[in-house]
């Protein structure tokens, strides 16, 4: 079987294996301390997502908009975040428990790294390097043109 079919079997397992989890926890601890754990890690998804996954969210917007999926894996560790608090918001103990492994920053980085297939983690200071061939030097047209006029002073 080929990725998708097994990705699409994972996906249709998963609210049976929930269901499984939900129950073994309930008997465990209770139904109503089980249904307050899962509430409170929807809770605590949605104010992950609030917190770090609102700007993030608008970026994934516009480079799903513009076919730019490079950004969105350049972007890696922010992408995880809010990876991490869409599957906490997701009610069940499997998706919180993988959603709490993604918020774990060294974890984090090194799924972001795999990735990014090795490539340099991203610069924080906002500045992309390129290789020579990538880049090409742009006039400002707000700037005024000085290479003519070094005379004329």
């Amino acid at each position: 079987m080929n990725v998708a079919k097994w990705l699409l079997l994972a996906l249709l397992a998963l609210p049976l294996a929930e269901l499984a989890v939900f129950i073994a926890v309930a008997a465990s601890i209770g139904f109503a301390w089980g249904l307050a754990l899962l509430l409170a890690g929807s809770l605590a998804g949605a104010l992950v997502l609030r917190h770090a996954g609102g700007n993030h969210i608008a970026r994934v917007r516009v480079a799903l908009g513009e076919g730019h999926f490079t950004a969105l894996q350049a972007d890696s560790s922010g992408f995880l975040v809010l990876l991490a608090g869409i599957l906490l918001a997701i009610p069940g103990f499997i998706t919180d428990i993988v959603g709490l492994l993604l918020l774990i920053a060294p974890l984090r980085r090194l799924l972001g790294a795999a990735l990014r297939g090795g490539a340099p983690p991203p610069r924080s200071d906002g500045v992309v390097d390129l290789a020579p061939e990538q880049w090409q030097r742009v006039p400002d047209p707000a700037l005024p043109d000085r290479r003519g006029n070094k005379g004329n002073r």
